[in-house]
């Protein structure tokens, strides 16, 4: 299955995984598949926006300059998934993003990124 990865990195990402039902396709398009993770959210245990949670198996192959996105808590969206999240095919551009947003935090931020997620999830735009 690795060799089907399309993601340079420790991650796994494939844009038309035969794993995926016709129902999963459609969860998928109009971001239904992300719904679960609010209560996550409303546990306390994710934020709205931060770097999306890694997989153990994807943390432990990350190199140490990438464990720095474990740094805060991880969120349902970030400038990953507003910056082409489809079109970015290497980890350390991710990472990248995912760092950019720890140093530049601000409420502002997370409120255009919320925006921003929105009008993805409208669009279907970038959706895996």
């Amino acid at each position: 299955m690795e060799s089907l990865n399309e993601m340079a990195g420790p991650v796994f990402k494939m844009r038309d995984d035969p794993r995926v039902t016709g129902i999963g396709r459609l969860l998928r398009r109009f971001s239904l598949d992300e719904l679960p993770q609010l209560w996550s959210v409303l546990k306390g245990d994710m934020s709205l926006v931060g770097p999306r949670p890694p997989l153990r198996t994807e943390w432990e192959n990350f190199e140490p300059w990438q464990r720095r996105k474990l740094a805060v808590k991880p969120g349902i969206t970030c400038l990953w998934q507003v910056s082409g999240r489809s079109d970015i095919r290497d980890f350390s551009e991710w990472v990248r993003l995912d760092i950019e947003y720890i140093e530049r935090w601000t409420t502002w931020l997370d409120l255009k990124i919320l925006l921003a997620t929105g009008a993805a999830v409208v669009r279907s735009k970038g959706a895996y």
